[in-house]
C-alpha cells in the first residue's frame, strides 16, 4: 500500500479583516469556549483550582441528569427531606423536615433558587450521605475530563479541598449542554415558586436579556468572590463563558455581558465539510468499484479569530489505493487542521458506503491495468 500525501489545501481568507482588539478582564480567572466545537477563544488563568462556590452547582445537577437518563431515578421521585439540609444556611428553597418533594422541583431548587438545602436533599438520597455524594462527584468528574475539580460538598459552600478551574467548569457546562437537552431547559426558566415562595434565576445575563442567554449558574462567597457560568445561542452558534474572583454584582454582569459580546463578535465558526459530504473518492483496489468516497462522519468546522482565518490550512490524508473489501463507516484517512494560535488537531475521514471485491475477472482486470497504468 503506498501511503502518500494526496492534498494540501490552503484555505487563504476570503476576505481581509482587523485583529482583534486586545482584550482582559477584571476576572481573577476567565475562559470562552464555542460550545460546538470547544475551541478556547480567550483564557486567563483558566487552569487555576479556586473556589467555585454555587458555580459547582453545575456538578450536582449532572449527577441528578446521569441517573435520569439512566432511569435510575425519575422527575416524580420524592425525597424525604432531612433535618440536616433543612438547617442548611445560605441559599434556600426553604425545605421543612420531613417534607416529601419532587426530584423535578428540587432540581428547579438547585438551578433557579440555588437551594443548599435542595442540594443536601439531593445528595443524601442518591449516595446515602453528602459526603459520599462529593465523593462521587469527584470521581465521577474525572471519568468526564474535569482534570482541575474536587469536591468536599454537594453545595459549593467554602471547604478545604472544594476547587475547580474555569476551564472545568466551562467543560461541564458545555458536558450537561450536549448530553442532556432535556434537562438543560431549566436554566433559563426566569424564576420558581415554592411554598408560595417566588425566587428570581439570578443569571444576571437572562435577568438583563441578554439576546439568546439561556443558562447556567452563579455563585458567591466570601472566598471565592463573585463568579458566573454564562451561555447563550444565536442563531446556530453557542458560546460558553466562565469568570471566577470578581469583586461585585455588577462587575459580574458587566464582565459577563462583556465576554459574550466579544465571542461572538470577535469570532466565527467555519464550516469546513458537513457530515457525510464527500472530501475526496479514493481509488478501490481489487474492488467492485473503482472509487469509494471519504468523508467525515461529523461536521467538520473550526472557530477562529477573523485574523487566524486568513491562515487556516486543511491537509488531507490517505493511503491509495484502498483494497477491497470496505466497509461504510471503516476509517480510510484523516483531515488535519490548524491554523494561527491553535493546537493542530485530526478529522478522521471513513468510507461512505460498501465496496465488496470484484469477482475474478474483475479483479484480473484491475491488476493488468494497475501494473499498466498505475493508480488513476
Amino acid at each position: 500500500m503506498r501511503q502518500r500525501l494526496l492534498l494540501a489545501l490552503m484555505l487563504i481568507g476570503w476576505f481581509l479583516a482587523a485583529p482583534a482588539e486586545a482584550f482582559e478582564t477584571a476576572a481573577k480567572a476567565a475562559i470562552i469556549i464555542d460550545a460546538r466545537t470547544g475551541v478556547v477563544l480567550f483564557e486567563k488563568n483558566a487552569d487555576q483550582r479556586l473556589p467555585p462556590a454555587s458555580m459547582s452547582k453545575l456538578m450536582t445537577a449532572y449527577m441528578i441528569f446521569d441517573r435520569l437518563k439512566h432511569g435510575r431515578l425519575k422527575l416524580d421521585d420524592e425525597i424525604t427531606i432531612s433535618e440536616k439540609a433543612w438547617k442548611m444556611g445560605g441559599s434556600q428553597m426553604f425545605l421543612k423536615v420531613g417534607d416529601r418533594v419532587r426530584v423535578e422541583d428540587l432540581i428547579r431548587g438547585i438551578i433557579i433558587m440555588s437551594g443548599n438545602d435542595a442540594c443536601v436533599a439531593m445528595a443524601e438520597a442518591l449516595a446515602g450521605s453528602e459526603e459520599e455524594f462529593a465523593r462521587e462527584m469527584t470521581e465521577t468528574a474525572r471519568r468526564i475530563g474535569l482534570t482541575n475539580s474536587t469536591f468536599a460538598n454537594a453545595t459549593g459552600l467554602d471547604a478545604p479541598g472544594h476547587l475547580m478551574s474555569v476551564r472545568d467548569l466551562a467543560t461541564l457546562a458545555r458536558t450537561i449542554i450536549t448530553e442532556f437537552p432535556e434537562y438543560f431547559k431549566y436554566y433559563s426558566e426566569r424564576e420558581f415558586v415554592y411554598r408560595n415562595i417566588k425566587q428570581q434565576n439570578r443569571n444576571p445575563l437572562i435577568q438583563a436579556n441578554v439576546p439568546g442567554a439561556d443558562g447556567m449558574k452563579t455563585g458567591y462567597t466570601e472566598q471565592s468572590g463573585y463568579g458566573l457560568v454564562g451561555t447563550a445561542k444565536r442563531n446556530d452558534r453557542r458560546i460558553i463563558v466562565v469568570l471566577a474572583g470578581l469583586e461585585s454584582i455588577n462587575q459580574r454582569k458587566t464582565e459577563g455581558e462583556r465576554l459574550l459580546e466579544y465571542g461572538f463578535r470577535e469570532f466565527q465558526e467555519y464550516r469546513l465539510f458537513q457530515a457525510g459530504e464527500s472530501v475526496v473518492d479514493a481509488d478501490v483496489w481489487l474492488g467492485a468499484e473503482a472509487k469509494v468516497p471519504l468523508v467525515p462522519a461529523k461536521t467538520v468546522g473550526v472557530t477562529l479569530s477573523h485574523e487566524a482565518r486568513r491562515g487556516l490550512s486543511v491537509k488531507l490524508r490517505y493511503g491509495n489505493p484502498v483494497p477491497a473489501p470496505i466497509e461504510a463507516g471503516q476509517q480510510l484517512g484523516s483531515l488535519e487542521i490548524s491554523a494561527p494560535n491553535m493546537t493542530t488537531f485530526s478529522v478522521p475521514l471513513v468510507a461512505g458506503k460498501d465496496v465488496p471485491r470484484a469477482g475474478l475477472l474483475g479483479r484480473v482486470t484491475s491488476m493488468v491495468g494497475y501494473y499498466v497504468w498505475g493508480a488513476s
